[in-house]
């Protein structure tokens, strides 16, 4: 499979798009990605208005540093006239909630290719976040990881899947589903983002920490955010931090001369490390330097 080129985001916030005060500071807010959202914190009545300040939001957070996306909404009738309202050169990607299945990627990329040729940006500008909330959707993950081109990330979403569920957005409810998004993701070589529980929860920052932890060990690249104060740790923790980077520099360095001497594994600080081992040391060192091509 092609080595897809994946956007560096650890952290995305949301932030209503209809919320002049919430937008006016959400590029100070440290995000890697401001996600305007179009779907569940904006009210019926409200949609077009909010569709109306994308554009000059847009512009304005990307002029801030971050990336900007965009949170559709998933009736189609909501759906055509939201991307038709998102594409512009400075927005990003898409985020789809609740997808069903791969043809429904498809169905939106084809959209989007129309729009991006009438607004002379290139085809496959706008890309995608896919978002798994359903129990349905869920025995399709990996279809709809592969679905298109344009796909870069994938979620599983913890409060609507729990409600499917009928059960509780907790780690161990939602610990499988979240595990066959990473693998999934993984598998398609586009970013698993989430985190092991809900995100709903804003109060409780040692909890929130030891949930972002566990959730960077399992094999998540990023997390979203619905508080400013999440930002700094979500971050952090998906961060390689300078003894991570320096033992990871180390064991290149001595696999590399152990390939060189003909040998496959060798014993490194204490411990034996072969392939696999080195190749995560080299994805670490790619994530803390974007340039670092060694």
């Amino acid at each position: 499979m092609e080595k897809k080129n994946l956007p560096l985001w650890r952290s995305l916030m949301f932030c209503p798009a209809n919320s002049e005060r919430f937008i006016s500071k959400a590029a100070q807010r440290g995000a890697d990605a401001i996600i305007l959202d179009l779907e569940d914190s904006i009210a019926y009545a409200e949609k077009d208005h909010a569709r109306k300040a994308i554009t000059a939001a847009a512009m304005q957070i990307h002029a801030g540093g971050p990336d900007v996306l965009v949170r559709i909404n998933r009736e189609l009738d909501l759906a055509v006239s939201d991307i038709e309202a998102a594409v512009s050169s400075d927005v990003s990607a898409l985020v789809l909630p609740k997808v069903k299945g791969p043809e429904h990627i498809q169905l939106i990329s084809e959209l989007l290719a129309v729009h991006e040729l009438n607004r002379q940006l290139p085809i496959g500008h706008t890309r995608l976040i896919a978002l798994v909330e359903s129990a349905e959707a869920l025995t399709k993950i990996n279809q709809i990881a592969t679905a298109d081109a344009r796909l870069v990330g994938l979620a599983v979403g913890g409060e609507d899947l729990a409600t499917d569920l009928d059960a509780e957005p907790t780690a161990d409810s939602l610990y499988v589903a979240k595990m066959l998004g990473i693998h999934a993701a993984r598998a398609a070589g586009i970013l698993p983002i989430g985190v092991v529980a809900s995100v709903a929860n804003v109060s409780g920052l040692e909890q929130y920490q030891a949930m972002l932890t566990r959730s960077r060990s399992l094999g998540f690249s990023g997390a979203t955010c619905v508080h400013p104060s999440h930002v700094a740790l979500i971050n952090s923790t998906f961060s390689p931090r300078p003894a991570e980077i320096e033992r990871a520099q180390r064991m290149v360095e001595a696999f590399e001369q152990a390939e060189r001497d003909g040998l496959g594994a060798i014993l490194f600080e204490g411990s034996m490390i072969d392939k696999p081992i080195i190749l995560r040391a080299r994805r670490l060192l790619a994530r803390a330097n974007p340039n670092w091509n060694n």
